[in-house]
């Protein structure tokens, strides 16, 4: 075959491929997976904290763990109000801990997806999904990431999947609302996070210092319209 009847060839094939696309290969597949607790390796990917940094006895821990139906991740630990003695800090509540991913290597598009969604199973207490986005809404010079914040109520001693519209997210700093009206860019994506706090929450829920204990099997992000 000579060279332009070679060139012509490809130039032919490449036309037909245009014109025979699938449009399912144009939309992102109907969800993403974003963390799995199936192995010990996802211990790397968080770091746990609470208020003993600012002098609270409060106290948390995150594990990889078989209880009998393969692998899930166990948030746990112990909520106090109370404060150590020799606390330098004036904090005005404690009662608080969390698990919070690092930062992505970049950060995560899901610009196509609508909702978040968590395999939890829990003990009858609402906690906190954050989702930090890139430093747009806050003052120049704050290092700080923008945090979004939804409660999810998470039912007691059975598996249950908990869908939170990325819409529900509501822009805070440092745990209160600063503007319901902002919207987030779930295109830019940084970290997420899971927390708890020993009051407030959904009427009903658990509340109080005390143990806490949550199993999570994955985060994944849906797109449900």
């Amino acid at each position: 075959m000579s060279r332009f009847r070679a060139l012509w060839q490809a130039s032919l094939n490449a036309t037909k491929r245009a014109l025979t696309w699938n449009v399912e290969d144009l939309i992102p597949p109907s969800e993403k997976s974003i963390f799995n607790f199936n192995s010990k390796e996802e211990l790397k990917r968080w770091h746990l904290y609470s208020d003993s940094e600012y002098g609270g006895l409060s106290s948390a821990s995150l594990e990889i763990n078989d209880a009998g139906n393969g692998l899930k991740g166990i948030f746990s630990g112990h909520l106090s109000l109370d404060l150590a003695e020799d606390s330098k800090w004036n904090i005005k509540r404690s009662g608080f801990c969390g698990m919070r991913s690092k930062k992505f290597d970049g950060y995560i598009d899901l610009d196509a997806y609508d909702t978040i969604a968590l395999k939890l199973k829990g003990d009858g207490r609402c906690y906190i999904s954050t989702i930090y986005t890139e430093n747009w809404v806050n003052s120049p010079g704050q290092p700080e990431d923008n945090s979004w914040q939804a409660f999810v109520f998470v039912p007691k001693d059975n598996w249950y999947i908990a869908k939170i519209p990325l819409a529900r997210y509501l822009p805070t700093w440092r745990g209160n609302v600063i503007d319901a009206s902002l919207e987030m860019n779930p295109s830019r994506i940084l970290g997420m996070s899971l927390s708890v706090n020993a009051e407030g929450g959904f009427h009903g829920a658990k509340t109080g210092p005390g143990d806490f204990r949550v199993e999570l099997e994955w985060i994944k992000a849906l797109r449900t319209e």
